[in-house]
């Protein structure tokens, strides 16, 4: 197979011509004529980079996309060596290929998933008919309770059955573990920096008790039962439908799965997206719409008392992901920032309304 060539200045007419005559997305008397290139979702992508490809053909077009969605790698050099080091372009090329066809939970189509050393190129359904999550207002009710469900059908799809999936890490025990704990010690002292406003003191304090704890904290994540974790389950990731034949969701950016508790995505979703207030008035209802969906899939998981306890130890947990992210990462725009401060703030709030310095006294 060929060399990907530099993303995106390879995105030609020429190379997508002979891409989409490869997987029969054309037909034989139809050309790719021209390609433009347009940026989607400023401050969205931190590891890699998308883009709108508008296209032109001559000939029988018929069936073609008028247009594609293209991830390629960030052209941040910080963000894109933080992505290397978590094998995340590996991680999202192999999902697609590999464990996307197991599971009912919705994606976009995709025409091409490839992998080039630190080069990589997935071409996707443009799904623009769909709406996506806004991480900045948060979801509702009704968003999450959808989001939940999605969560589910992955959870189910693999409850039990990820030993051989040896390219996923576990979230313990793996190169992804000790990341985590190296992203979070570093960067905590920098997230209190850039975000101290939307940190209550005795929080922004925590930092060194809560790695001291880290390894248990992780440890207990990988305890069974263990599945198929998306890992960044997050409004930005989120494509909500609005059509009548669209689905309720689909799912974005596969390139942090794990093999580990689902609780992991069940939590970054109520306490780092949900409006703090839906979460509030709503949590424990939440939590048993999981249970209850896994049960409809044919899964036992918790008890209703046991799910609650693992899931204070979940949220406490998670604080690992704001530390690397508010911490390590580089926002670059104004929208970055927006959503990072409110993913703190709200993990912030969900810390202190469900006492989790308790668990790390």
């Amino acid at each position: 197979m060929s060399r990907l060539p530099p993303m995106p200045d390879g995105l030609t007419p020429e190379w997508m011509n002979g891409l989409l005559h490869e997987h029969d997305v054309l037909d034989e008397n139809a050309q790719v004529t021209g390609v433009r290139r347009s940026q989607v979702g400023e401050g969205v992508g931190m590891m890699s980079e998308l883009s709108r490809l508008h296209l032109s053909y001559t000939g029988d077009t018929q069936g073609a996309p008028a247009s594609l969605i293209a991830k390629y790698p960030s052209q941040n050099p910080t963000n894109r060596a933080v992505a290397m080091s978590f094998n995340l372009y590996e991680r999202e090329v192999r999902y697609f290929a590999e464990l996307d066809p197991l599971t009912s939970a919705v994606c976009p189509e995709i025409v091409e998933s490839r992998l080039d050393g630190d080069n990589f190129i997935i071409l996707m359904q443009d799904m623009s008919d769909y709406r996506t999550g806004d991480q900045i207002v948060g979801a509702t009710l009704d968003e999450t309770e959808i989001a939940l469900d999605e969560a589910a059908k992955l959870h189910a799809a693999f409850w039990g059955k990820v030993d051989g999936i040896d390219w996923i890490p576990a979230i313990a025990g793996s190169y992804h573990a000790d990341n985590m704990l190296a992203g979070t010690q570093a960067g905590w002292p920098v997230m209190v920096a850039t975000f101290g406003d939307f940190l209550p003191p005795n929080v922004a304090a925590m930092g060194e008790r809560f790695h001291a704890n880290l390894a248990d904290l992780q440890a207990r994540m990988n305890t069974p039962p263990v599945t198929l974790v998306h890992g960044d389950f997050r409004m930005e990731n989120f494509l909500y439908g609005v059509q009548p034949d669209h689905h309720p969701m689909a799912l974005l950016d596969w390139q942090g799965p794990l093999k580990g508790s689902g609780l992991v995505d069940v939590a970054l979703l109520l306490a780092q997206s949900t409006q703090t207030e839906v979460r509030r008035k709503h949590e424990r209802d939440l939590l048993r719409r999981y249970l209850d969906r896994l049960a409809a899939l044919d899964v036992t998981a918790w008890s209703p008392d046991e799910v609650w306890e693992a899931y204070r130890y979940t949220v406490l947990y998670n604080w690992c992901y704001v530390a690397v992210v508010a911490g390590t990462l580089d926002p670059s725009n104004e929208r970055g920032f927006a959503w990072m401060s409110q993913m703190v703030a709200r993990q912030a709030a969900a810390t202190d309304d469900l006492e989790l310095e308790r668990l790390i006294e």
